[in-house]
């Protein structure tokens, strides 16, 4: 069963410690997005959302999430409070923390030029710019990015 993205894109914004100074932007979360979509499909053979990664020239984009958050421009994105986020399993929750605490560290730019020199963004970025990145491609580089 997969989640829908909004509700994901909702958890990680939270989990972001802004007491601590930390800020999530538009570019940082669908980096993110990118990781969490790419170790769920990893270490669970299925997707954590439905919705597809397109490899834009910035990094892998869901272009809904993209749009949805754009008002906020470069800067960090707020919660009012009233949004829904994401229940996940305990098991799934573990993935999430873990992805959080990995790739959340870096700012939107690393992730960026991380994603930059990574097989999925790179193969179809040069091959179709804005063309979408498929399941099996994600799932091919992310099982070998899987620490036992």
């Amino acid at each position: 069963m997969s989640y829908p993205v909004l509700q994901i894109a909702h958890k990680i914004i939270a989990h972001t410690d802004a007491s601590q100074g930390e800020i999530i932007s538009n570019l940082k979360l669908q980096k993110i997005l990118y990781y969490m979509q790419g170790f769920f499909i990893a270490v669970y053979d299925k997707k954590l959302f439905e919705e597809e990664f397109e490899a834009w020239q910035y990094g892998p984009v869901v272009r809904g999430m993209y749009d949805h958050f754009k008002d906020f421009g470069s800067g960090a994105i707020t919660l009012n409070g009233d949004e829904q986020i994401v229940e996940l399993t305990e098991d799934e929750n573990e993935l999430f923390i873990e992805v959080m605490t990995e790739f959340g560290q870096f700012s939107a730019v690393k992730l960026m030029q991380m994603t930059h020199a990574e097989l999925p963004w790179k193969r179809i970025f040069h091959e179709n710019p804005q063309g979408e990145i498929s399941y099996d491609l994600l799932r091919e580089y992310f099982k070998t990015q899987i620490i036992e």
